[in-house]
């Protein structure tokens, strides 16, 4: 009932968004090649994805971030563990990780294509190198704040070692575990559409760079909404659903007026 609910708020809300967005273009402040009406921008939408060019491109490009952000994934949570139990680690590995977070993703890019040249390797690297440091520190900050009470339990019980991370420590850090995954998510996509935007390589990036050199507003805006589409679903089917199946097994899911 709740989903329902969000669900019209946010038709409710998209409706209203598009008839403004079409109030503006027609008082005609801006020409329509800067500022393209939501008809065009629906056309070209429709055209790339009768034509099955947008299908291709968000493939392409969900391979590439599947790859990438399982690799960062494996990272982050082996490091993030290691910087929270390991006072040395996180003195060492972890301000560095800290400081490396600080940085954009797009500031990878020079050092990847010297590295990798301009090919797929590249972009993985861009990927990996802007969602590792999000998703690192997100995980070894859940395992740190586990209540030790909950550690000391387990250890008078007999846990240690690998049964004391599976059965306690990981279970107790999942809401963290998961809240760095759809963070990093998040890095790695921005990061990656960076990367096909200055690769020649099938992708939604390469599909905006496109747009941009045929100066066509509406496939420009076109791709920026199949881009916020894919992330949307991303997060509804992905994410949204773990947490909402970690709270419904911890009786945290809870009906709401709001």
């Amino acid at each position: 009932m709740m989903l329902e609910r969000r669900g019209l708020r946010f038709a409710a809300f998209c409706i209203v968004l598009v008839a403004a967005w079409q109030l503006v273009a027609l008082l005609g402040i801006w020409p329509q090649y800067i500022f393209p009406a939501p008809a065009g921008v629906l056309s070209a939408l429709w055209t790339g994805m009768s034509d099955g060019t947008f299908l291709l491109a968000a493939l392409a490009s969900l391979q590439r971030m599947l790859i990438g952000f399982g690799i960062a994934f494996a990272l982050g949570f082996t490091l993030g563990v290691a910087i929270a139990r390991s006072r040395i680690v996180g003195d060492t590995a972890g301000q560095l990780v800290l400081g490396l977070q600080t940085l954009p993703s797009i500031c990878w890019l020079p050092l990847a294509v010297l590295w990798f040249g301009l090919n797929d390797a590249a972009i993985l690297f861009v990927v990996v190198a802007g969602a590792v440091g999000s998703i690192t520190m997100a995980i070894s900050s859940g395992i740190a704040h586990v209540p030790p009470l909950f550690i000391n339990a387990a250890r008078t019980m007999g846990a240690s070692g690998w049964n004391l991370y599976s059965k306690v420590i990981f279970p107790a850090a999942l809401p963290a575990i998961i809240a760095g995954a759809r963070q990093g998510w998040s890095f790695a996509w921005r990061s990656l559409m960076a990367g096909e935007l200055l690769f020649f390589s099938v992708g939604l990036g390469q599909l905006l760079q496109i747009g941009r050199e045929l100066n066509d507003i509406n496939q420009v805006a076109a791709v920026m909404l199949a881009i916020l589409a894919v992330g949307l679903l991303t997060e509804n089917l992905v994410f949204a659903s773990l947490e909402r199946a970690v709270k419904r097994k911890r009786g945290l899911e809870q009906e709401s007026g709001y």
